[in-house]
């Protein structure tokens, strides 16, 4: 009991007006117990329902379900936040034993015959239960998920339901820490500076820092995070080198000491298991189900469209770059390592246009300092930096946000590599809008990415798709903020999967605007606003190569459904499956001994599963949301308003088709990524 009184993630402790996290007082080894402890306190309160022998409500059985586990939500969705965000192995093997407690406690409610005996009953009754907009849709949400989680199972499919949900804990876990693993494992030791000619000096200085701080001598040390191995890929002009790291990036996780081919294998598998116990067909037909697509035809066919026209365009593309390559090298076979490097040097010549002239106008804090400017100007939104709060790491920023005075929620800015972190960039929350132990709480939302860092000689420089990225984690990261619903449950950003990056990928367009960019692309030495012809620039190069850009898209989205739309117990060989289903989209000669399921956390360990062709379906209706800010003005305070009430704060509350025609005022126009691209012919 000591033990229980003395941790701090179950002190209830917060920090100040912000309810703030206090991450300097949590230690690995009271995760563990929190847990442990949270769950029983979950257990007790579900008991307490079961036990109420009321006529079931919407109050006594839906919302008790709802507040019920409010202490197990804090300190789960804290552990494993920062297990992606900030751990060590200690740390991460935890999940081993945290993960599989959770999905136990978690099928014991959805499985429990007199839990749902209540459910149905509210459910039945939802028409004469005098409830909100809100709450009907929350009890219909809640009735459907005990549905589709098995509850109207036999006892013997239950079990295995169970069983099955208990091995699944584990893998996704499993899966991400190999490919941090392997990631961390390469590094690409260079003392000779002539085998790196042509790669950028920010580059190299980056890279001697890094030496540096790794205790090497001199020289320059280049890893797999992106902004290490991306000016290789696009400069070096040493080829072998494009392919050492090209190969290494490619081949995570695939037939080395932390190979994922079997683990992901046992996930696909264990979900085609669980979704034919549940009466589906396959994952992919349980996954639509919940999704503005539906069904995997659906699919299909919106990727099929995309393909007719992105595909041919993207031969040609290949062509011209070929030819290209061949003009000024004598290359006669153009490889996978080779795009980037070619595509800078025609952008080049076609545009006069070179990336790196870009990056003294994008410094980090002027750019994190721009969206908030953009924010403000669409939005309203104020953010304000504090530093007497606590962080998982002494690289995070925090930043109050306000509307008029009136506090909207804490933003924690996280967005440079390290070791401890995983690869990629994302949103997450600390803490969903909603109400949570008996009131409306404001959310504690952050951003993570891993973009160029600064050096002991140089700030932040970043290139223009790590603008393009941080504007797209922003743009999550308002849905969170800015969602104004009652239930935690309904509230942004938990939205259908193919219609969370609306907000996102939205925000990616102000980047290329000139509007936008003036207020913050100042050039970091003589603060100078980015040139006029620059930004023309950077908006003609913007469908340059749009076949390729969404063919590879398009690769990823077939891969995935390939996974999930179909019995996968007859996949035996990782490499030969994904070879034959990626043929459709090959545009280059294949890479042996490279594989990108192995590596591909979005689905294998990430929401994503059958739901890559996400953000593509997304993009439409971002393209086609934008037109309508073009039309208006993209700091029109009456269409942002509109965007940001229709779409930003109404989170789950209503059907997201009908939330876009409230915006839009009519149904997206499936022409608007192909026509924003290039490839309406």
């Amino acid at each position: 009991m000591t033990e229980i009184k003395n941790n701090p993630l179950l002190s209830g402790e917060r920090i100040g007006s912000y309810e703030a996290i206090p991450f300097d007082l949590y230690k690995t080894e009271h995760y563990l117990p929190a847990i442990d402890y949270s769950l029983q306190v979950a257990k007790e309160n579900i008991e307490k329902m079961k036990q109420n022998e009321s006529t079931p409500t919407f109050e006594n059985t839906i919302l008790a379900m709802e507040e019920s586990s409010d202490l197990l939500d804090h300190v789960s969705t804290i552990f494993f936040n920062l297990m992606a965000m900030e751990s060590d192995d200690e740390f991460k093997a935890l999940a081993q034993e945290i993960a599989p407690k959770l999905s136990k406690f978690s099928s014991s409610i959805m499985l429990d015959p007199i839990i749902f005996e209540k459910v149905k009953y509210s459910y039945d009754n939802r028409q004469s239960a005098n409830l909100d907009a809100e709450q009907l849709r929350l009890l219909e949400k809640t009735y459907k998920s005990f549905i589709r989680n098995g509850a109207n199972l036999s006892d013997e499919d239950k079990a295995k339901l169970t069983k099955i949900d208990h091995e699944m804990s584990t893998l996704a876990p499993l899966f991400s820490n190999n490919v941090l693993k392997a990631t961390n494992a390469f590094e690409l030791y260079i003392t000779e500076k002539d085998e790196l000619a042509g790669v950028p000096e920010s580059a190299l200085e980056a890279a001697a820092f890094t030496a540096k701080t790794k205790g090497k001598d001199g020289g320059w040390l280049f890893t797999l995070q992106y902004p290490s191995m991306l000016p290789i890929i696009t400069y070096a002009n040493n080829r072998e080198l494009r392919k050492t790291i090209s190969d290494a990036f490619g081949s995570r996780a695939f037939n080395d000491e932390f190979d994922n081919q079997e683990i992901l294998k046992k996930i696909a598998n264990f979900r085609y298991q669980r979704a034919q116990l549940l009466g589906y067909k396959n994952h992919s037909n349980y996954t639509l189900e919940e999704r503005m697509a539906k069904t995997p035809e659906t699919v299909y066919e919106f990727l099929n469209k995309i393909y007719d026209s992105a595909m041919p365009a993207a031969k040609e593309e290949v062509k011209e770059l070929a030819e290209f390559a061949k003009k000024i090298d004598g290359l006669e076979q153009l490889q996978v390592w080779d795009i980037a490097y070619y595509t800078e040097k025609l952008k080049k010549e076609k545009f006069d246009f070179e990336e790196e002239e870009l990056r003294p106008y994008f410094q980090m804090e002027n750019v994190l300092n721009g969206i908030f400017t953009v924010a403000n100007k669409m939005y309203q939104l104020d953010f304000k930096e504090i530093n007497n709060i606590p962080v998982y790491h002494k690289e995070v920023q925090t930043f109050e946000v306000t509307t008029k005075g009136k506090f909207v929620g804490l933003l924690y800015v996280d967005l440079h590599p390290r070791e401890t972190k995983r690869g990629g960039a994302w949103m997450t929350t600390f803490r969903s809008q909603g109400l949570q132990q008996g009131e409306i709480k404001r959310p504690l939302v952050a951003i993570v990415g891993n973009l160029t860092p600064s050096t002991d000689s140089s700030p932040s420089l970043l290139r223009l798709n790590e603008v393009t990225t941080l504007f797209h984690e922003f743009g999550h990261a308002l849905h969170a903020l800015l969602s104004d619903c009652k239930y935690a449950a309904m509230a942004s950003p938990n939205v259908y999967w193919d219609f969370v990056e609306l907000p996102s990928q939205i925000m990616e367009n102000w980047v290329t605007e000139k509007e936008a960019l003036s207020l913050f692309a100042k050039h970091y030495k003589t603060g100078k606003i980015i040139p006029n012809e620059m930004i023309e620039k950077v908006k003609k190069i913007h469908k340059f190569q749009s076949g390729m850009a969404n063919t590879r898209q398009l690769g990823l989205g077939y891969l995935d459904m390939a996974w999930h739309a179909q019995d996968p117990s007859n996949i035996k060989d990782v490499a030969e499956f994904e070879t034959s289903i990626m043929e459709k989209v090959r545009l280059f000669p294949k890479t042996e001994g490279k594989n990108t399921s192995c590596a591909f956390g979005h689905i294998f360990a990430g929401g994503y599963g059958s739901g890559y062709y996400s953000y593509k379906w997304a993009e439409v209706l971002e393209a086609d949301a934008f037109e309508k800010f073009k039309e208006d003005g993209i700091f029109n305070v009456e269409t942002a308003a509109s965007f940001r009430d229709n779409i930003l704060a109404r989170g789950n509350t209503k059907h997201p088709m009908d939330l876009y025609e409230a915006f839009r005022g009519r149904k997206p126009d499936a022409d608007a990524l192909l026509r924003r691209d290039g490839l309406l012919k």
